[in-house]
């Protein structure tokens, strides 16, 4: 038996026995992965010198962050031959995405919501369980009769993705056109609307996976009637939404909305439920939600933040990660019936930014397009982008160094003014501000930050 059945296999197993046999998982996980990172791992080794030799509680380990890690790539990886320099290289060429690196590691970026880009390798063993986890999510989702409409509609799938070197979704793009073929596109959220919806209108997808801002505009244009698609599935992802707005992506549409909440850091977190709520993969991750002096809170009280336990990745362990949302934990068994714990997130937000154009129709981009602006933009530490009134838009910018900060606002100056153009937005103003980009109070940098409404 492979692998990946005996996974998958012992996924829905761990699922229907409930919550001893997730927790017997769990702490037989925990004790593994803290052995591999001790053994392996210079950084851990170093943290984790005193600690006894068999942990079977998560709250004795010290914790971990983006910061911390970074800051110690080389110490944290598990393989020695991993060297940071050489990941950076790679990740900088676009031409290589997709490209293993050392022909065995999956790379992925982030933006650094919390001051810091990230870089995660992801071996098999780690790319294994989530796409176990994916299959156990889509079984929740789907009944026997959307299948079939799936297949009927040869399980054509559009992807709305990041592009510009956006390392994550662009290696999932590449797997899914070579697995797929002519039944799978993959569209850039960076496209006017116009062209987004007539290509969506073109290709009808039976799955549709879009970023979830982009989800809610997609369902406005199919509102208006410029859109006409009927997907069986639509996923959303990378952003929240309100509740109303999943809702009514699923009326307009006519078809059933799953959400999921992950991260580069852990890609197979949580995924929702008919009940509205996020579902923790509790089998092969550990998510505490503690108070801002790293105090567990209990369950109903909104947390601070949470700490994230990744059980899979062994090449870069993920341990006590402050991932930076706030959550709340579900204090009794959801009524979906569901066994893995319950979670709502109220840390994430889908801000989408708003303008009138010259002739007073109203355009609404996404945050995403503006934030996949600058990936490729090299001497950025950090972009915020804020509209201070409807036709002004003010840039925050942290560099790299001192050196060419005006040949590299002009370029994100550029970038923006092209992206304005394309949505016939000519009469918006672009400042550069003198002040460099702002934390919220939860300590997170929002990268766009649209105009309060009255």
């Amino acid at each position: 038996m492979s692998n990946r059945l005996q996974l998958l296999l012992d996924a829905w197993k761990t699922k229907r026995l409930g919550k001893h046999a997730i927790e017997e998982r769990q702490q037989s996980r925990l004790a593994d992965i803290v052995n591999i990172a001790r053994q392996n791992s210079p950084y851990y080794k170093e943290l984790y010198k005193g600690l006894p030799d068999n942990i079977k509680d998560v709250s004795v380990l010290p914790i971990t962050s983006k910061k911390k890690l970074m800051e110690r790539f080389d110490d944290w990886c598990t393989d020695r031959n991993i060297k940071l320099s050489e990941v950076q290289e790679l990740v900088k060429d676009p031409n290589l995405i997709g490209k293993k690196f050392l022909g065995k590691y999956t790379v992925a970026t982030t933006s650094g919501t919390t001051g810091t880009p990230g870089i995660f390798l992801l071996d098999s063993h780690s790319m294994m369980v989530t796409s176990v986890l994916a299959i156990r999510m889509l079984s929740s989702w789907l009944a026997f009769g959307d299948v079939l409409k799936i297949i009927v509609g040869r399980g054509r799938m559009a992807m709305v993705m990041a592009t510009g070197g956006h390392f994550a979704s662009s290696i999932a793009a590449a797997r899914m056109t070579k697995s797929r073929g002519k039944n799978f596109i993959a569209l850039s959220a960076h496209k006017p609307m116009p062209e987004l919806v007539a290509s969506l209108n073109k290709f009808k997808p039976a799955l549709l996976a879009p970023y979830a801002s982009m989800g809610a505009l997609l369902a406005t244009e199919q509102e208006e009637g410029r859109l006409n698609i009927r997907p069986v599935l639509i996923t959303l992802s990378a952003e929240g939404l309100a509740e109303s707005e999943y809702k009514r992506i699923a009326k307009v549409f006519d078809s059933k909305v799953g959400n999921s909440y992950a991260a580069t850091e852990c890609p197979f977190f949580s995924y929702s439920c008919k009940e509205g709520w996020l579902h923790v993969n509790s089998d092969w991750v550990i998510a505490e939600p503690v108070d801002v002096n790293y105090k567990r809170v209990s369950a109903g009280v909104q947390s601070h933040t949470v700490l994230v336990t990744n059980l899979a990745n062994r090449i870069q362990p993920i341990l006590r990660y402050d991932l930076g949302d706030g959550i709340i934990l579900r204090p009794e068994p959801c009524p979906c019936g569901n066994k893995l714990p319950a979670i709502k997130v109220t840390g994430r937000s889908s801000d989408v930014v708003s303008f009138f154009d010259e002739k007073g129709q109203s355009v609404a981009i996404p945050p995403l397009a503006f934030s996949i602006l600058v990936d490729h933009i090299q001497g950025i530490e950090r972009i915020q982008i804020v509209q201070t009134s409807p036709t002004i838009l003010k840039v925050r910018l942290r560099y790299d160094n001192t050196s060419n900060q005006d040949i590299i606002w002009k370029e994100v100056k550029s970038s923006i003014e092209h992206l304005l153009r394309e949505r016939g937005l000519n009469n918006i103003t672009i400042e550069r501000a003198n002040e460099p980009p702002e934390q919220s109070p939860a300590g997170k940098f929002r990268e766009v930050i649209p105009l309060m409404k009255s």
